[in-house]
């Protein structure tokens, strides 16, 4: 008995270990420094990892940080769509609505509490009290009469503007940005598949920029396109931001600067290469001043190079949240199921 016992026991290990594949590229970067100029970091590839017989991820899409300074982590794990850490890495929570395509997550403070934006690309978009519970949810703009029929709707993201209007990316979809009101009111929809100046390949992120003076404006991404393109409040194009090489995610304003993940590098356009993920960091001035995993950022005569993984630190980064002390989380999509990853600003 007790030999069938061990050997029980030495099959569950075994089974555990293959599911869960160490980067051995990231322990390795341990003892290295990523990053250029005044943003350099060091690797934790420790930090967050949980026991994934009981807290398990599959992609780890998106983290925020709330006004406590948990990092609160979406994961498209039905058995825990959000993971809530504390800053060392310890859980303090899970919570799910079962969502099995949830990849969207964006937190809005009202003053009296903050709400998270949750988009599932199933099609669903919602509005939660930081411990689950559900706001209110969107209705599918197909069936408002929005879309037509053979439109398709698998949003991606959310943004929410200082008025409190709401924007949708509707990234693996139409590729239209939605805005809608404090009250749910639709207003307008802007952007749509194509290569002209307001148009989007994969529509995959949108946030808020409040940088500087003048009225707020929008950073909505064509991952495709390798680019961040700026748009005013009421949807009007104003300029593109193209970063040559880097299939960017969402862009995340921290302070003064830009952080985005890149989810995947390549070497001619429009030809990704798997695994080769980086994080890019652009400064007020929408230069490119840190890539930590990537290539240093180069510019020619004012324009800048393409830009390639350089460590094979990351897979696909596909966001990044940014803490008090300017430290970065870098969620991945597609990473053998692993936890976020944190790099220490040095």
């Amino acid at each position: 008995m007790n030999s069938r016992r061990k050997f029980i026991q030495n099959t569950s290990l075994l089974g555990l270990a293959m599911s869960v594949q160490p980067n051995l590229s990231l322990f390795a970067a341990q003892k290295k420094v990523l990053g250029h100029g005044d943003f350099k970091y060091t690797v934790d590839p420790n930090w967050g990892n949980l026991d994934p017989t009981k807290v398990p991820v599959v992609n780890c899409h998106e983290m925020v940080m709330d006004r406590k300074g948990r990092m609160i982590l979406l994961t498209d794990e039905p058995k825990n769509n959000v993971i809530i850490y504390s800053q060392s890495g310890k859980l303090l929570d899970t919570w799910t609505l079962g969502l099995t395509a949830a990849h969207g997550l964006s937190l809005v403070d009202e003053g009296d509490a903050e709400y998270l934006w949750v988009v599932d690309n199933g099609g669903r978009v919602l509005k939660t009290t930081l411990d689950g519970k559900v706001v209110t949810e969107l209705p599918s703009p197909v069936a408002e009469g929005i879309y037509t029929d053979k439109m398709r709707w698998v949003p991606t993201e959310t943004a929410v503007a200082p008025n409190g209007d709401l924007y949708v990316a509707d990234g693996y979809g139409s590729q239209y940005f939605l805005q809608y009101d404090s009250q749910g009111k639709f207003i307008r929809k802007f952007g749509g598949p194509g290569n002209g100046d307001d148009q989007f390949s994969t529509a995959h992120g949108i946030a808020i920029d409040s940088r500087g003076p003048g009225a707020p404006s929008l950073l909505c991404t064509s991952r495709g396109h390798n680019s961040f393109k700026r748009f005013t409040l009421d949807g009007k194009y104003l300029e593109t931001i193209f970063l040559p090489g880097a299939f960017v995610c969402r862009p995340v304003i921290h302070g003064e600067n830009l952080y985005a993940g890149v989810c995947w590098s390549r070497l001619r356009y429009m030809e990704q290469t798997d695994n080769s993920g980086f994080v890019t960091i652009l400064n007020k001035d929408n230069k490119v001043i840190s890539n930590p995993g990537g290539t240093e950022p180069y510019y020619h005569k004012g324009v800048l190079q393409v830009m390639l993984q350089e460590e094979a630190v990351f897979k696909h980064c596909h966001d990044v949240c940014i803490d008090q002390d300017e430290n970065i989380y870098v969620c991945q999509w597609n990473a053998g199921k692993s936890y976020p990853i944190k790099l220490t600003r040095v």
